[in-house]
């Protein structure tokens, strides 16, 4: 697998997700994807951030991006994180954290850390965000500054 770097290929994956369904990277070859790397579900700063992602629902679809969360928690959790949030995004399980590993988002101890990557429509990452402490994450506001400056 990749390294995840800025003009690399992303590293390829597929992971089981909410609704029933897997999740590879090569679905979204026609669009590209924003990848969301987070800790935990049930956790504050991550509900905060995806129930921040549901509010501003229409400012991340006129991105022109989908959205995926990917955490190391079970199918199961994420169902019911999504529904008790109301959250709209799919959420992938890697709970082998093993495409965590390949993004290279693992922290000290396995944890892993609050991570962005938008990744275009040939697989090729355009940008990545890494946090050293994931009590900040990356709001919609700099979603939209990625991907300007990426177009």
């Amino acid at each position: 697998m990749g390294k995840a770097a800025v003009g690399q290929p992303a590293p390829p994956f597929e992971l089981p997700g909410t609704g029933g369904r897997a999740y590879r990277l090569s679905d979204f070859e026609d669009s590209g994807v924003i990848l969301v790397f987070y800790p935990g579900d049930f956790t504050p700063v991550c509900s905060k951030q995806f129930c921040s992602y549901r509010d501003d629902g229409d400012r991340i679809e006129a991105l022109g991006f989908p959205m995926v969360g990917i955490s190391p928690q079970s199918v199961d959790s994420h169902e019911r994180w999504a529904a008790a949030n109301g959250l709209q995004v799919p959420l992938l399980s890697d709970e082998g954290k093993r495409v965590a590993r390949a993004y290279r988002v693992l922290g000290p101890g396995g944890f892993v850390r609050r991570s962005v990557f938008l990744v275009d429509e040939d697989g090729i990452v355009r940008y990545r965000h890494v946090a050293l402490f994931g009590l900040r994450y990356q709001d919609v506001s700099d979603l939209e500054r990625a991907v300007t400056a990426v177009s």
